[in-house]
């Protein structure tokens, strides 16, 4: 058998570089030699033990990464039957693998299956040299795109599912409540969707100083007082910049409680709040529910990235979102260890990492 480099997840805080097997593609299958692997927040919380993996135990063996593009190595007789693929085509994979027979599936709610399958996750994933993909999650990535910048396509994804669920109208205020990675990319997709003001809110300046190179104009740091994005009381900031009108959309990209909250307390009437970020299994919500009804507000969630995968491809590609900016660390495979700590901790300022094999 030929054999690869992979990173091996055991259990909390045990991952092994080792040499395993390529995988062999099943009919339905296509092996892609991995070029670029992002490190996901909930890598960094598989790693740790902070978040149960789908398995009996939320243990391995078990290869993580999902964020990942490649080349194609190797094409699945059902695939090649349909001429979608060949070898040496450039793609990024979609890790959540729909059934797409089902009947969630087939009321357009793919992102609900309760069937799929998650690379990364659920079987293996992409911190290794080589993986295999159902065909249908494998997406052609367009000539003027690197590999690396196509590796955020899914974090992207997500984000284009969210943003949607706003329904920005021409002029809005928005806020975007949380500036990492996930809220930068919504940044700029409200504004390309014509938003007339958007506002950015973090916790850390480093995260702030990135949203304004990619386009933010209002800027506010909620906790530290010697910020110079600090703001005491953003109700009173967001209701002055409004004349009293508050946020007429607003998106939570952290699953923070206050964050969540506080959406409730920045937006107007008939305002789209839409929570995005995962809060803790246990989280409770306090909703004042008088003023939501009174000011007619419509709360929304969004989960995964149903249907957005050519979209956010075509917004790299057209320059819509810039991703390259929030790329902050390459690192080869061996330092898969070293970097999911260095991104727990925020040692560098990190966004996003990014894995090459």
């Amino acid at each position: 058998m030929v054999t690869m480099a992979a990173q091996v997840f055991y259990e909390p805080e045990k991952m092994e570089l080792e040499s395993v097997n390529v995988p062999a593609p099943g009919p339905d299958q296509i092996l892609v030699r991995v070029k670029a692997c992002g490190i996901c927040g909930s890598d960094v919380a598989y790693y740790y033990g902070q978040s149960s993996l789908e398995t009996p135990t939320g243990k391995g063996p078990l290869i993580l990464g999902h964020e990942f593009t490649g080349e194609v190595a190797e094409v699945g007789a059902i695939p090649e039957k349909l001429g979608l693929f060949q070898k040496g085509d450039r793609v990024v994979i979609d890790p959540v693998q729909y059934c797409n027979a089902c009947e969630i599936c087939k009321r357009g709610m793919p992102n609900l299956c309760e069937k799929k399958q998650v690379l990364g996750v659920s079987s293996n994933g992409a911190f290794a040299e080589y993986c295999v993909s159902h065909y249908t999650g494998v997406h052609k990535i367009p000539a003027n795109v690197t590999y690396e910048q196509a590796a955020m396509t899914e974090p992207l994804a997500c984000a284009t599912y969210g943003v949607s669920k706003m329904s920005i109208q021409l002029g809005d205020f928005a806020v975007v409540l949380g500036a990492g990675v996930i809220g930068a990319m919504m940044l700029q997709l409200i504004k390309s969707s014509g938003a007339g003001q958007v506002a950015v809110v973090d916790t850390l300046d480093y995260r702030l100083d990135i949203a304004k190179k990619v386009g933010a104009q209002l800027l506010y740091n909620t906790a530290d007082k010697n910020s110079p994005y600090y703001t005491p009381d953003l109700k009173k900031e967001i209701e002055k910049l409004t004349n009293g009108k508050f946020a007429d959309a607003c998106i939570v990209a952290t699953g923070a409680v206050p964050a969540m909250e506080q959406a409730l307390e920045i937006t107007g009437r008939r305002a789209r709040i839409v929570y995005f970020g995962l809060p803790a299994d246990d989280a409770v919500v306090r909703l004042p529910a008088l003023k939501s009804i009174f000011w007619d507000k419509t709360i929304l969630f969004s989960w995964l990235a149903p249907l957005t995968w050519p979209t956010a491809l075509q917004a790299i590609a057209n320059g819509l979102v810039n991703v390259d900016l929030l790329r902050t660390h390459d690192v080869p495979l061996s330092e898969l260890r070293e970097t999911i700590a260095l991104v727990r901790d925020r040692r560098g300022n990190p966004i996003k990492a990014v894995v090459h094999p």
